[in-house]
C-alpha cells in the first residue's frame, strides 16, 4: 500500500488512530459533527514518522536500550530519552515529505499562523489520555518554522514524562508512533476546557467549564486561575469568577507572549451565561458522537466556538449498566470483602454466579444495588444501621445521597408512626453445637465437589459447575450458617453497646474475643509460626530459602540437612491453606499452592523475629487476657444497681461471643476452598484449549466471563481482539479508585467521619481493635514484599485473610478500607493488635518508616515528629 504522508482533517475520522494518532482521529471525528466548528488543518501521518525514524539506523538500538532500563533508573531514562530526541530533531525531513507538507500549508494560506500539535497513537484513548505528555507549539508562521516544529513534535514522543507515562500503562515504546496535526491558528477572545462530566465527583449530569481570556495556554500553564461554571440540565448551578490579571496572546511575527489585562476587565466573566450554556450543548453533541464523557478544549472568536481538541475523561469510574433510566444507588462489594483491586472478567462473573444477591460490575469491581432498600423507611433504617456498624463512611455516603430531594424514591411508611426504631436487645440463644455441625457440612460438601469434578471436562464441566454453584449458594444461605455468623456479630455489638452504657468502656468486646477458639484465619497465621519452628534449627535451609526466586523450590529442599522436614511442614501448610491468596475472591489470582514462594519472606521473618513455640504462647496469652477481662467486667457489673442481672446477661453474651466469633471466618474459607476446586478444573480446560491452538496461553481464559468461556469450549473459537480489549481495560481499571457508594449519575460518594474527638492533624478512621501502640510505619502494598521487624505497624490499603500470617509479627494495623466485622478487624482483635481501618488515603499520607501512634480504642492515627 502506498504511504500517505498528509491527510486533510476532513478525510479523517476517529477510527484512524493508527494513521493520525489519537488527537488527529478525534479532530477528524469532530469535524464531521453537525454544528461543531474545527479550525481547518491537516495531519502529517505516522507513515511520515516511520519514514523519518528509518533515517536513523541507531534508533532501533536506542529504543531497545530504553525498554531495558530499570523503571527506577531516572537518570538513565532522562539521559537516553534526551539523546533520542536530539537524534530525531537532527534528521533532515526528506524532500518529497517536505513538499507534501508545504503543499498542504499552501491550502491553508502559505504564511498563515498555525498550531503544530503532537498526535501519538497511544494518546486520547479510552484507557489512557496521555494529556500533556507530548508537545504543542502555537502561532508558528511560515513553512520553514512549521517543518522545524513538526520535527520537535516527533521528538517529543520521547520526553521523559511521556516515556514514564508509557511505562506506567504497560505500553511498549516501539509500538507507539507519532502523527502531527497542523491547524490554522485561532485568535480567541476567550478559551478554556469543558468537561462533560464533573471530573471530581464523576457526576455525568454535571458539566464544568473552565474559561479565561486569550489563548488557553494561560490556563494550562497556571498563569491565571480560570472562571469556573457548573452546568446541570441546561442551567448554571454554580459559578466562580476569578481575578484574571494576565492572558497569553499571539504575536504577529509568530510565537506568543503573556500580557497584562486591563484592571477594569480582570474580574469580568470571560463568558456570558448564554455562551456557557451554548458551549455545554455543543459538548453534549460531542459526547454523544464519541459515546463517553469528554475533556474538550475550545476557543471563542467572534462569538463563535471552535473546538481544538476532545479526548475521553479517563479518570471517571464507570457506571454499572442497567436496562432502565431510573436512579440507582450502588454499594461497593470490594469494601465489604476487603478487595478493592479490579477483578478480571472470569473472576467477577464467577463471584456474581455464586453470590447470594444480584451484583453489578463496573470498572472491574462489583456493586450491590440498594435503591429498593433505601426507598422503604423500614428497610432503610435496618440497612443504615448495619452499614454504619460495619463502615461509617458507607452509611454517611448513603445519607448524603438520601439528603438529595427526589433522587431515591420514597415508599410509604410502615404505619402511622413510621418504621419501628432499631432496638438492640439480647439476641435469641443459638446452640454452640451448630458450629461443629456447619464445619462438617462444609467439609463434606467440598469433598464431594472434589470427587465429582474429576470426571468432568468440556461442555459437561460447565453444566456440572452451574449445578455446583447452586450447592455453593445453598451452603452459604443455610439458615443455620446465617444464624451462627450473626450470633457472634450481635453478641459483639451487644457487649460493646451495653458495657459502654453500664461501665463507660469503649470496645470492651475487643479484649473479650482474644484467642477465641475455632478461628480458621487466625489459626492460619499461627500455623506459619509452626513452619518457622521447623525451619529455624537448620541454617542450610534458612540460607536456601533466602535465595528462593521461583516456585519450584520445594523439590530442592529435600537435598539439604533438615530440608525434608521443612518441605513436609510447608506442604502440610499448603494442603490446609494453599487455596488462599491476596484478593482471593477473584478466582484468577494465583493461590499459595500455585505460588508458594509468596510465603517464603513471611516464614523467614518469623524465623528471625520469634522464638520456638511462639504460636502456643501467643494463643495462651490471649486466652488468659480475655479470661482476666471477663472476670474484671463481671465484678464491676455486680457492683452496679441491678448488678446481678447485668452480670448474668453479660456472662451469657461473653460465652456466646467466645463460642461463635471464630466461626465468622469459616464461611469465607469454605468459599475459597470451593473456588480453588473450580479453578483447577478450569485451568485444565484452558490447557486443552492451548493444545488445540484455540488460545495463545492458559491465562487468556481470565479475560473471558464464565459464560463466554463456556461458549469457547463448545465452539473452539475465540475472539482474540476481545481478549486484548479486556486486558487493556483491566490495565486501565487498575489506576481507578473504586468509591464506597456510586450513583447511576456516575457520582462517586466517599462519605466522611462526622466526629469532633479527633485531634488536629490526626487521621480519622474506624476503631476496630482496642489499645494504643506507637511504632515504625511499614507501608506495604504487596504482601510478598513485606520486610517487617518486631514492633512495626502495618499500613496498607486493605487486608483479606491471606494477610493474617503477617499479623503475628506486627504491633498494630492501619488500613484504608475495612469495617468492624471485616477479616482484618476480626484477626486484629484475635491477636490483640490495636487497629484503625477506613483511614482515607493512609498509604499516601503516612510515609514508610515514619513513627506513628495508633489509637485503636478511639479510632485515629497520629503521625509523630
Amino acid at each position: 500500500m502506498t504511504a500517505q504522508y498528509v491527510l486533510d482533517l476532513q478525510e479523517i475520522d476517529e477510527t484512524q488512530v493508527a494513521v493520525v494518532g489519537g488527537k488527529g482521529a478525534h479532530l477528524g471525528g469532530l469535524s464531521r459533527i453537525e454544528g461543531i466548528r474545527v479550525p481547518d488543518g491537516f495531519c502529517v501521518t505516522t507513515d511520515a514518522f516511520r519514514r523519518v525514524m528509518a533515517g536513523a539506523p541507531s534508533m532501533a538500538d536506542q529504543l531497545d536500550q530504553l525498554s531495558c532500563l530499570n523503571p527506577d533508573d531516572r537518570e538513565g531514562i532522562r539521559t537516553l530519552s534526551a539523546r533520542i530526541r536530539r537524534t530525531i530533531e537532527g534528521i533532515a525531513v526528506p524532500d518529497d515529505l517536505a513538499a507534501a507538507i508545504t503543499g498542504a500549508l499552501g491550502r491553508l494560506g502559505g504564511q498563515a499562523a498555525c498550531a503544530v500539535r503532537s498526535s501519538a497513537t497511544a494518546e486520547d484513548l479510552p484507557t489512557a489520555s496521555f494529556a500533556g505528555q507530548q508537545d504543542t507549539y502555537l502561532n508558528i508562521v511560515g513553512p520553514t518554522a512549521v517543518l522545524q516544529h513538526i520535527s520537535r513534535c516527533w521528538a517529543s514522543l520521547f520526553t521523559e514524562r511521556a516515556v514514564n507515562y508509557r511505562r506506567q500503562h504497560g505500553i511498549d515504546h516501539r509500538t507507539v508512533h507519532m502523527a502531527v496535526v497542523v491547524q490554522q491558528m485561532v485568535l480567541p477572545h476567550a478559551s478554556g476546557i469543558l468537561f462533560t462530566a464533573d471530573p471530581v465527583t464523576g457526576n455525568r449530569k454535571v458539566a464544568t467549564v473552565d474559561a479565561g481570556f486569550g489563548l488557553g495556554e494561560a490556563l494550562v500553564s497556571g498563569l491565571v486561575n480560570p472562571d469556573v461554571f457548573t452546568v446541570r440540565d441546561g442551567e448554571i448551578v454554580a459559578r466562580a469568577i476569578a481575578a484574571k490579571h494576565r492572558a497569553v496572546h499571539a504575536l504577529p511575527a509568530g510565537g506568543t507572549r503573556d500580557v497584562a489585562i486591563d484592571a477594569g476587565r480582570q474580574e469580568q466573566p470571560s463568558l456570558t451565561d448564554g455562551q456557557v450554556v451554548r458551549l455545554v450543548e455543543l459538548g453534549r453533541r460531542i459526547e454523544a458522537r464519541f459515546g463517553r464523557p469528554q475533556d474538550i478544549e475550545w476557543c471563542l472568536a467572534d462569538d463563535d466556538f471552535q473546538i481544538v481538541q476532545s479526548r475521553p475523561i479517563t479518570t471517571l469510574f464507570p457506571i454499572p449498566e442497567t436496562d432502565d433510566r431510573d436512579n440507582h444507588v450502588y454499594v461497593s462489594v470490594g469494601h465489604q470483602q476487603m478487595m478493592t483491586d479490579p477483578m478480571k472478567p472470569l473472576g467477577f462473573s464467577m463471584w456474581q454466579l455464586t453470590a447470594m444477591v444480584p451484583m453489578h460490575e463496573a470498572g472491574g469491581r462489583l456493586f450491590v444495588d440498594v435503591t429498593g432498600r433505601l426507598a422503604s423507611p423500614a428497610s432503610r433504617a435496618a440497612l443504615l444501621d448495619i452499614m454504619g456498624r460495619g463502615d461509617p463512611l458507607v452509611r454517611d455516603a448513603l445519607e448524603t445521597v438520601l439528603d438529595r430531594d427526589g433522587f431515591v424514591p420514597s415508599l410509604p411508611d410502615a404505619g402511622p408512626g413510621g418504621p419501628p426504631p432499631v432496638v438492640r436487645s439480647a439476641p435469641a440463644e443459638p446452640d454452640p453445637v451448630i458450629v461443629a455441625e456447619l464445619i462438617e457440612r462444609s467439609q463434606v460438601s467440598v469433598a464431594a465437589l472434589e470427587r465429582d469434578i474429576r470426571t468432568k471436562s468440556g461442555p459437561a464441566l460447565f453444566d456440572f459447575l452451574l449445578e455446583a454453584f447452586e450447592e455453593h449458594r445453598r451452603v452459604l444461605g443455610d439458615p443455620l450458617n446465617i444464624q451462627a455468623i450473626m450470633a457472634g456479630m450481635e453478641a459483639t455489638w451487644w457487649l460493646n453497646d451495653k458495657l459502654r452504657e453500664w461501665l463507660g468502656e469503649k470496645n470492651a468486646a475487643d479484649t473479650l474475643t482474644l484467642s477465641a477458639p475455632g478461628n480458621i484465619t487466625s489459626e492460619m497465621g499461627l500455623a506459619l509460626l509452626g513452619v518457622a519452628d521447623v525451619v529455624r534449627p537448620h541454617p542450610e535451609v534458612v540460607a536456601f530459602l533466602e535465595g528462593v526466586e521461583d516456585d519450584g523450590f520445594l523439590d530442592g529442599l529435600a537435598k539439604l540437612a533438615g530440608g525434608a522436614e521443612a518441605r513436609d511442614a510447608m506442604e502440610a501448610y499448603l494442603d490446609r491453606y494453599g487455596m488462599r491468596c491476596v484478593g482471593e475472591i477473584d478466582i484468577t489470582r494465583p493461590r499459595w499452592s500455585e505460588r508458594p514462594s509468596t510465603l517464603v519472606p513471611v516464614i523467614l521473618d518469623n524465623v528471625r523475629i520469634f522464638e520456638p513455640g511462639a504460636a502456643e504462647r501467643r494463643f495462651e496469652e490471649g486466652r488468659q487476657k480475655a479470661r482476666k477481662k471477663e472476670q474484671e467486667v463481671l465484678s464491676r457489673l455486680r457492683a452496679l444497681p441491678d448488678g446481678d442481672r447485668k452480670a448474668d446477661e453479660a456472662k451469657r453474651m461473653i460465652d456466646r461471643v467466645r463460642a461463635f466469633a471464630g466461626y465468622r471466618e469459616y464461611p469465607k474459607y469454605g468459599i475459597v476452598s470451593r473456588y480453588f476446586v473450580y479453578k483447577r478444573a478450569l485451568m485444565e480446560e484452558a490447557e486443552r484449549l492451548v493444545q488445540a491452538h484455540v488460545l495463545a496461553e492458559k491465562e487468556d481464559i481470565f479475560s473471558l466471563t464464565f459464560q463466554e468461556l463456556r461458549d469457547v469450549v463448545r465452539s473452539h473459537q475465540v475472539d482474540d481482539r476481545l481478549i486484548q480489549q479486556r486486558k487493556d481495560a483491566f490495565r486501565s481499571y487498575q489506576a481507578l479508585t473504586p468509591p464506597r457508594v456510586l450513583t447511576s449519575d456516575g457520582e462517586a460518594v466517599t462519605g466522611a467521619y462526622r466526629r469532633d474527638d479527633v485531634p488536629a492533624g490526626a487521621l480519622a478512621g474506624l476503631p476496630v481493635s482496642a489499645g494504643t501502640v506507637e511504632g515504625r510505619a511499614r507501608v506495604i502494598l504487596d504482601m510478598a514484599e513485606a520486610d517487617l521487624e518486631a514492633g512495626d505497624i502495618l499500613v496498607t490499603t486493605f487486608t483479606d485473610p491471606s494477610w493474617s500470617p503477617l499479623f503475628v509479627g506486627i504491633a498494630g494495623l492501619v488500613t484504608e478500607v475495612g469495617g468492624l466485622m471485616t477479616h482484618g478487624a476480626v484477626i486484629a482483635r484475635e491477636y490483640g493488635l490495636p487497629a484503625v481501618v477506613g483511614v482515607e488515603r493512609a498509604t499516601r499520607l503516612i510515609r514508610d518508616g515514619q513513627r506513628i501512634r495508633v489509637h485503636g480504642t478511639d479510632g485515629y492515627v497520629e503521625i509523630l515528629p
